[in-house]
This record gives structure tokens, sequence and C-alpha cells, in this order.
């Protein structure tokens, strides 16, 4: 058996961007494409899922609920958010559009952007080009940004992330 050195934070990103495709076929080069990563460490990150179980042998489908599972339990013991002083940036968690919909939050977060058009208590992006992969994909930004309220919000907010990832990761209608 191979040894898995453990998780990375990018791993995640590109587990989501695969759920995000739904049913659509995906190529490796593609991925890295999409997401500003290279295609060796989308490689890589596809064999470390693979170990951890989050996605099939053949490296081609996400073992969803092994996914929610962890998103739900283990990711922010895992990927801890690192919360910086307030700044200029992409809105993320409670700031997040369908956030909105649900909470009037005095906290507001952001991914770093200097072409932001919000301002909030900054949390570390998984991976540095994360806010270029975004603005193309408004399914991916959507699955971050509630991941990222798994990861600092209260009990409501994250029962109402955690419900919508769901349907997402399923693939089920969104309420």
């Amino acid at each position: 058996m191979r040894k898995h050195s453990g998780m990375r934070p990018q791993d995640i990103v590109v587990l989501l961007k695969i759920t995000a495709l739904g049913n659509k076929r995906w190529q490796l080069k593609d991925l890295a494409k999409t997401l500003y990563i290279s295609p060796s460490e989308v490689s890589e990150s596809l064999n470390r899922s693979s170990l951890a179980n989050l996605i099939d042998y053949n490296k081609t489908r996400v073992q969803r609920q092994n996914l929610i599972e962890f998103l739900e339990h283990g990711l922010k013991y895992v990927f801890p958010p690192n919360i910086k002083p307030p700044a200029k940036g992409y809105p993320t968690a409670h700031a997040h559009p369908f956030m909105k919909e649900h909470f009037n939050s005095d906290s507001a977060y952001v991914w770093p952007d200097i072409q932001g058009n919000a301002r909030g208590n900054v949390i570390e992006l998984l991976y540095p080009n994360q806010i270029k992969a975004v603005k193309e994909d408004a399914i991916l930004y959507k699955l971050l940004a509630l991941t990222d309220v798994l990861r600092v919000g209260r009990t409501r907010e994250i029962a109402i992330a955690g419900s919508e990832l769901e349907k997402m990761i399923l693939n089920e209608p969104s309420s």
C-alpha cells in the first residue's frame, strides 16, 4: 500500500470542483486549467483523496457521502480557518449571497482580493489561485463559501450550510 502523507487544503477544492461538474466528464488537464493548479498537483491530489477514500480507486468519482462526512465533521479540525484582520476581498462564509438570504450577520468574511467588492475578516485561502477559480465557477464558489461556514460558523449557520452542501454534493434540488 502506498504511503499516505496526509490531505492538503487544495485536495478539498479539487474534490468540490469535480462535484461541481456534476455528471460532466472531465480530464485531469481540464481540472488543472480551471483550478489554476499544475496537472501534476491535481494528480497528486487525486492520489491523496483516493487513499483517504474520498474518491474511488479509478479517481473518477467522488465518494460523495464520505466527502460530506469529512466536510461536516473533520474539515475545521484538519484545516482550521486562519482568520486575519479585516481587509478588502471576495465574500465568503456568512457574506456569500446564499447565506445572506438566511442570516443577517454582523461578521463578514472575505478571501483576500485587492479587486474584491467587500470588506471583512480575512479567511486564508485553501490554495493561492482559489479566487481565480471561483470567479469562473459560481457552483464551486458556493461550495467553498459553504465549507467556510462549517469552519467558522455557529450551530444554526452550520446546520443551514451543511444541509445545502449535502444537497449540492448529492445533486439534489435546493430549497
